[in-house]
């Protein structure tokens, strides 16, 4: 049974760091390219980082380079993202999907996690 399971989540303060981990389970976490996904009250999910199955090579979001990381241990079979200097603006459920590329387009993930709730305030 694939199954994703994001942990990490929390109440924040503005300037503060999370990390978050998606733990994969039921498949060859190696071969499938892994994206985190955050999605706002009223707002359509949209792609925050991702990270590839082959070489490691990442992408993220205009609105957080520099302040998150994505990175992955097949070992563990879990992959993490590394969010510091958190912003209001970061508030949302964040998801982790697994896919055959790496890509922020969520239409791109095969699998999802239920998600793991990010609230950065004050």
């Amino acid at each position: 049974q694939v199954q994703l399971v994001e942990s990490g989540g929390g109440l924040v303060q503005p300037g503060g760091s999370l990390r978050l981990s998606c733990a994969a389970s039921g498949f060859t976490l190696d071969y499938y390219a892994i994206g985190w996904f955050r999605q706002a009250p009223g707002k359509e999910r949209e792609g925050v980082s991702c990270i590839s199955s082959s070489d490691g090579s990442t992408d993220y979001i205009d609105s957080v380079k520099g302040r998150f990381t994505i990175s992955r241990d097949n070992a563990k079979k879990t992959v993490y993202l590394q969010m510091s200097s958190l912003k209001p603006e970061d508030t949302g459920v964040y998801y982790c999907g697994a896919g055959a590329e790496a890509t922020l387009s969520p239409l791109g993930m095969a699998y999802w996690g239920k998600g793991t709730l990010v609230t950065v305030s004050s």
